[in-house]
């Protein structure tokens, strides 16, 4: 079974995404920040990590470049799930290493297959 870490600093988002991951067939770990993801990360194993991007502590992009400096999540998929839509940060997600963005609100379909699509 693939392992997902669900981190977002909104307990209703997080236990939404997290009962849509459960029933799809995913195990799902989830965090309230970019700290406490990241703290669950380095003690974990994951397949994917699943992220806000506008979040206390660490945010989405903060953590996505703490975990690309990390040579054990070179290669894990990070998606971004946010409300931020800009050209600019779709670029600076990119940059930072991110898999893919997606935007809130989301279809849940769609992102059960961009999850099916980037977890090998």
């Amino acid at each position: 079974m693939h392992s997902i870490l669900a981190v977002d600093d909104s307990a209703s988002m997080r236990k939404m995404v997290s009962f849509m991951l459960i029933g799809a067939g995913y195990q799902v770990v989830e965090a309230v920040d970019g700290e406490d993801a990241f703290e669950k990360a380095v003690g974990g194993n994951f397949d994917l990590v699943l992220t806000d991007q506008n979040m206390p502590r660490l945010d989405g992009l903060g953590l996505t470049r703490k975990l690309r400096a990390d040579p054990r999540f070179q290669a894990t998929p990070i998606l971004i799930l946010t409300t931020e839509s800009g050209d600019l940060m779709k670029q600076a997600g990119r940059a930072a290493g991110a898999t893919g963005w997606l935007v809130k609100p989301f279809d849940p379909v769609r992102l059960l297959e961009v999850v099916k699509k980037v977890i090998r």
